[in-house]
């Protein structure tokens, strides 16, 4: 562990080196999603574990992550894994460090050939970076293609390159539209005559006009609103071979409709705090400010966490289709785990990676462990999954009949490594000068956008 730690040090400097000599001005994305805001690199580590590893005979494997929760799906995997195989025991050394600090390590670290894990979580916005030339993981294919039917396949899509699975998913990160029935019933709205979105427009109107609240509010500071709509509409930032689209009529023409809803129609607002992961927003929401939100399936550990005023009073629905065979969910945020090539124990790390996220064991433990939606959707109907806990308590009993009307409707995002580049851009200016300022048009912004970023 020690060395480990050591070796880490050492890749820091030399990363800040190379950082201060070429002058290049690095950033998060926020499209990390099944974790709270991306924690600030500050050379730290947050949290470090050993689980299992009884056994004088133990294997012993490495484990990074930049989210400490994400130990408690391994700790519980390697538990499971020792009590099945006795004779193959594993001493799993889990280490969990800042966002940044962890990426750029592990890219370092692959790129010089030594100091990798066995193991590591890439983040779905800083997985192209690991794709570029050959990739210094291990494909996952032996064990992927014999289960892929009972997966969502997209999920593994967009941690692939070449025919080759290299990350294994922790959910789906399927977009839902999470609704107050305490608002919707004061407006005289039921939920469920919501299908398209000119009834939720609709909608909308009536809890303007009978409530303190608005419908929804829109981000300035992220894109969680933004995407999965266009997304619906078979739109994106970038197409399937990285051309930028951001500028296109669909996302033109999306992003004034946000704008009009606040302006004109007054059903909507801007997010307090900028984005739906900050404490000005979770109190808002808590309060009832306003009477529904779009935000993938683990948004839930956000309301249990954050918001239990709201308990009973939720309930999850597909999104809103933009026409009548339309989509009615889109894929957001994920974090791909990949085996690295610098294992020295390739086939046992392989194994127990595939043991953890692809089983159906594992699969449940992300929902009891994570409240993920887990990405192998054949467990949504199973017993295990139906057992009651605080996620049924404060959503109702019908999360998964949900998630299973919506399974072949949840299309994934394109990926390319200009993504953090758009978001940025996207968070600090388009959706400023659009929804804040009102200093452009949405198509004046977007066409700047596509402009930066494509040069």
């Amino acid at each position: 562990m020690r060395k480990r730690i050591f070796q880490l040090g050492i890749f820091a400097f030399l990363l800040l080196f190379i950082v201060a000599c070429s002058g290049d001005d690095t950033s998060n994305s926020d499209a990390d999603t099944d974790t709270d805001e991306a924690t600030e690199a500050n050379g730290e580590q947050d949290a470090a574990e050993t689980f299992g590893g009884d056994s004088e005979d133990a294997t012993e494997l490495t484990f990074w992550t930049f989210q400490e929760l994400h130990l408690g799906i391994f700790e519980h995997s390697v538990d499971r894994w020792n009590e099945e195989f006795p004779d193959r025991q594993i001493k799993l050394n889990a280490e969990a460090y800042p966002y940044d600090n962890l990426h750029n390590n592990l890219l370092l670290a692959l790129q010089s050939g030594t100091g990798a894990p066995d193991i590591a979580d890439i983040e779905l916005s800083r997985f192209p970076n690991f794709m570029q030339g050959e990739p210094q993981l291990l494909p996952m294919n032996d064990h992927v293609e014999p289960v892929i039917d009972d997966f969502i396949e997209s999920r593994f899509d967009i941690y692939s390159k070449d025919g080759n699975y290299y990350g294994m998913p922790f959910h789906v990160g399927a977009t839902v539209a999470y609704y107050n029935t305490e608002i919707m019933d004061a407006a005289g709205v039921d939920i469920d005559s919501i299908e398209t979105w000119d009834d939720y427009e609709e909608a909308g109107k009536k809890v303007a006009e009978s409530t303190d609240a608005v419908m929804l509010t829109f981000e300035t500071g992220a894109d969680w609103t933004f995407w999965p709509i266009i997304r619906q509409q078979g739109s994106d930032y970038f197409d399937e071979n990285g051309e930028v689209t951001i500028n296109n009529e669909t996302n033109v023409n999306t992003l004034q409709l946000m704008h009009d809803w606040i302006y004109e129609d007054e059903i909507a607002d801007l997010t307090p705090g900028g984005e739906v992961h900050s404490e000005e927003f979770y109190g808002f929401m808590n309060d009832g400010g306003q009477a529904s939100i779009l935000m993938p399936m683990w948004y839930m550990g956000r309301f249990t966490d954050y918001m239990p005023d709201l308990e009973g009073k939720m309930v999850i629905r597909p999104m809103p289709r933009w026409t009548e065979d339309g989509n009615r969910s889109a894929g957001a945020g994920g974090t791909g785990t990949v085996v690295t090539n610098q294992t020295e124990h390739e086939e046992l790390a392989k194994e127990f990676l595939a043991y953890t996220k692809l089983s159906e064991e594992g699969n449940i433990a992300f929902w009891e462990v994570l409240g993920f939606d887990p990405p192998m959707w054949t467990v949504w109907e199973s017993e295990a999954m139906r057992e009651d806990n605080k996620f049924y308590q404060y959503f109702g009993d019908d999360i998964f009949d949900t998630l299973l009307e919506v399974r072949d409707e949840i299309d994934s995002i394109n990926i390319t490594e200009n993504n953090p580049d758009m978001q940025q851009e996207l968070n600090t200016n388009v959706f400023n000068s659009v929804l804040r300022q009102q200093s452009q048009t949405a198509k004046e912004a977007l066409d700047q956008a596509a402009e930066t970023v494509g040069n």
